[in-house]
């Protein structure tokens, strides 16, 4: 089973880069440090839940969204269109 932190984290890389966004710009949006958001994206730094809602706020996505397939299951369909 792949490590739910990095389940996690390539979720909020694809989302952010499908939306066009830098780490920076994301970071601005979401109120975090661009190094905070870096270390995210890549596993090292676990999010809190304050943490969660503000990227999915700033990339305009449900919570939920950033967590597809963190539990490890094979998934019955595709992530939600609004994660894409």
């Amino acid at each position: 089973m792949a490590d739910p932190l990095y389940v996690f984290a390539a979720n909020l890389r694809r989302i952010r880069q499908r939306r066009g966004l830098s780490q920076e710009r994301l970071a601005h949006a979401a109120d975090l440090n661009t190094t905070h958001v870096a270390k995210i994206e890549r596993g090292e730094r676990e999010p809190g839940v304050r943490t969660v809602s503000k990227l999915a706020i700033a990339l305009g996505v449900s919570a939920a969204e950033l967590f597809y397939g963190i539990d490890g299951r094979p998934p019955s369909a595709e992530p939600p269109e609004s994660a894409c």
